[in-house]
């Protein structure tokens, strides 16, 4: 056998040459994201909707929920995204890269606290009564109604997170053991979903959590 291994003659730039390029993933993801908000929009119509036909309802039922634990995990959200977007800068450089899957990780660590925290505010909710049903405790028309909604988009907005938890932690993996398939432009597109859903959640916060508070 003569001359050297095929993937010592494969040129350096040869996978770049047939790598799709950062564009395609990053338009498929927008693509992917447009969907999303128009699922997303359906949901804020109906709360728009009760809001307006029922706003001492919704006043009412929005007291009951806990802000302090809302402003934490939006404090957990903003910097999460703050991190992914590090990470991702420090992909498009080689010389920082040794830095991206740390990054990832601890974007990943964030969105668990974020989880976390939610679960305790689901345990407070249950214990006080508050899903919706037979003996909920507020008897105001449109605080039910307040309530559907406010489990509907936290909990579909978790499920999100889960999804993106998933995703961060597969390429901060992917990252650490210099897969090829963890290669920037898929960091770049997974923080592009991370950030769509950080700004879900930066809709929801005054909505479910600030709405006629100091009434």
């Amino acid at each position: 056998m003569t001359g050297a291994a095929w993937p010592a003659e494969r040129p350096p730039h040869a996978d770049r040459e047939h790598a799709p390029p950062a564009e395609t993933g990053r338009l498929g993801m927008w693509i992917f994201i447009g969907s999303e908000v128009l699922f997303f929009g359906g949901l804020f119509v109906a709360y728009l909707y009760g809001r307006t036909h029922w706003p001492q309802g919704f006043a009412a039922a929005g007291r009951h929920t806990d802000v302090v634990l809302g402003t934490l995990n939006t404090g957990l959200l903003l910097t999460s995204s703050a991190v992914v977007a590090l990470a991702v800068a420090c992909s498009e450089h080689l010389a920082h890269r040794r830095f991206v899957a740390r990054l990832l990780w601890l974007t990943a660590a964030l969105g668990v606290a974020f989880l976390v925290v939610k679960g305790l505010e689901y345990r407070h909710e249950w214990q006080e009564a508050l899903f919706p049903g037979p003996g909920f405790p507020v008897d105001v028309p449109g605080a039910q109604l307040f309530f559907v909604l406010y489990f509907l988009t936290t909990g579909l907005h978790a499920v999100h997170l889960v999804i993106g938890i998933a995703g961060i932690a597969a390429l901060a993996w992917g990252s650490a053991h210099a897969r090829r398939w963890a290669a920037p432009r898929h960091v770049d597109a997974m923080a592009l979903y991370w950030h769509f859903v950080d700004v879900v959640w930066i809709f929801l916060y005054p909505l479910l959590y600030l709405v006629e508070r100091h009434s």
